[in-house]
């Protein structure tokens, strides 16, 4: 067992590097695991300063040097900012309120629908199953009701920390993206000046994962944005928390989509019934999926990581487990990054070719 483990040590930590990386990587995860909660402004500030360099390296192509670049950069974070929090979060906390107070109401009319199936299955199905199904549903959304609406100045600590990422979080961004760079080369001063695995990794991210990242954002914000639009023309009610449920389900692929339509069904069906309204929501809901899946997505990941879908739900499990929306967010991303990591991993049999290929030249 000893001499197995010695050469698997011998073969994948020959190299200093491979072991500096490694230590990198633990040392991460430490501290995101351990402080993570005292770091999450920071956490948030990073990745949206990742997601805004993309305008200001596009207004510095167009000749606008880097200052004012990252000023209207940060006007317009700080405009969709504040439209977010003034008119979309009233807006969606409205409609949630209303759907809660409503659920009692659906619960009771999909109640009366349920027992028309012990009738035609009496089999399969009774009608003291349903009725417990119901009351489980209704005790359920009541509890969640109560919760949300009970929001009060017993959460005022939650409030306070809201109020300090609103305000220490853009001021981080700006401060991201006017010195990132000179951040990342003081960072960078304290590694080898002859890193190949580093770069190798680094030259992955900035090819996969940055447009991956800057990508996903989009298509969450035009899938949100058409569907609001087209419910909003149906007058579906609640549009804006459909439409957002939908923007948002993209997140997680393959099953976001099955998962946001069983919603966007209920509440048109409570809605119009089997009628012609309701088969029109359906219909435009499946075009908005297909046009996502077939034309958005190919054009906005022209580049995309090929993975297997199993390796695509391990990442959103293990990830989102351990950091709940950012986690689902960064799933991908992440699981390229050790994709690249373990592609990028020098063994004892790539270093020896490299060291005799640098020695003939």
């Amino acid at each position: 067992m000893l001499s197995i483990l010695s050469r698997w040590v011998d073969r994948y930590l020959a190299d200093e590097e491979a072991v500096l990386v490694g230590v990198i990587i633990i040392v991460s995860l430490m501290l995101v695991l351990s402080m993570g909660v005292v770091l999450a402004p920071m956490i948030a500030a990073i990745i949206i300063a990742f997601l805004m360099q993309g305008l200001v390296q596009r207004l510095k192509s167009w000749g606008c040097p880097h200052l004012p670049a990252v000023s209207i950069t940060f006007l317009v974070l700080t405009s969709s900012l504040g439209l977010v929090l003034f008119y979309v979060l009233p807006a969606l906390w409205g409609q949630t309120v209303n759907l809660i107070s409503e659920t009692p109401r659906m619960i009771k009319e999909g109640q009366h629908i349920l027992l028309l199936l012990p009738q035609k299955y009496p089999t399969l199905i009774s009608e003291s199953h349903v009725t417990e199904l119901a009351g489980v549903l209704r005790a359920e959304f009541a509890q969640a009701g109560q919760t949300i609406l009970s929001f009060s100045l017993a959460q005022l600590p939650i409030l306070v920390g809201i109020l300090i990422y609103l305000v220490l979080v853009p001021i981080l961004v700006f401060f991201f993206l006017k010195d990132g760079v000179l951040m990342v080369q003081w960072v960078t001063s304290f590694l080898p000046k002859e890193r190949p695995v580093m770069d190798k990794i680094g030259h992955e991210m900035n090819q996969q994962i940055a447009n991956y990242v800057r990508g996903k954002v989009i298509e969450i914000v035009l899938v949100a944005s058409v569907s609001i639009v087209a419910f909003s023309l149906l007058d579906l009610r609640y549009a804006l928390l459909l439409g957002i449920a939908v923007g948002l389900s993209v997140l997680i692929p393959y099953v976001g989509a099955a998962v946001v339509t069983v919603p966007v069904a209920l509440i048109g069906f409570f809605q119009w019934g089997w009628t012609g309204d309701f088969l029109y929501l359906m219909v435009i809901y499946t075009v908005i999926q297909a046009l996502d899946g077939n034309i958005l997505v190919p054009l906005l990941f022209s580049e995309a990581v090929k993975m297997h879908p199993v390796a695509i739900m391990l990442a959103v499990l293990v990830f989102g487990g351990l950091w709940g929306f950012w986690g689902v967010f960064f799933a991908i991303p992440l699981a390229t990054l050790c994709k690249a990591t373990l592609s990028a991993w020098p063994t004892k049999g790539e270093i020896k070719d490299d060291q005799a290929s640098h020695d003939n030249v």
